[in-house]
């Protein structure tokens, strides 16, 4: 019998989720256009913050503290961001989702990541310049 190919389960915990983290910024890193973004990110700092934030966004954990609008937009002023970055990041998020996961929760992770594109590209690209 052949092993199963593809994603065999569900979201389901917080180490699935810094696994998606993890899987998802070793592609964006070095991709050709959103690499300039992450460049002087502080990994062992940012990433347990991005794994809190979706665990609470998908699992209703209360830990994560931050404005991540407010810093989007701050990178914003240092960095433009246009729309096709926010088109790249959604195809790199939900391809790796794709890659990594099956079930409810993993298309819950794609259908937020959808809606929090659409709103984080209005919201920065239409942020007042200081």
């Amino acid at each position: 019998m052949a092993p199963a190919s593809g994603p065999t389960h569900d979201l389901s915990d917080s180490v699935d989720v810094e696994q998606l983290i993890d899987a998802f910024y070793a592609k964006a890193r070095p991709d050709s256009l959103l690499a300039h973004f992450f460049m002087d990110v502080d990994r062992p700092h940012h990433t347990p913050r991005i794994v809190a934030f979706w665990n609470a966004i998908l699992f209703g954990d209360p830990t994560y503290q931050g404005d991540p609008m407010s810093a989007h937009i701050q990178l914003h002023r240092r960095l433009p961001m246009e729309q096709r970055h926010f088109d790249r990041w959604l195809a790199l998020f939900t391809g790796t989702v794709d890659e990594l996961y099956v079930g409810p929760k993993a298309e819950e992770a794609k259908n937020r990541a959808r809606s929090i594109a659409a709103v984080m590209a209005h919201k920065v690209m239409n942020a007042a310049k200081p």
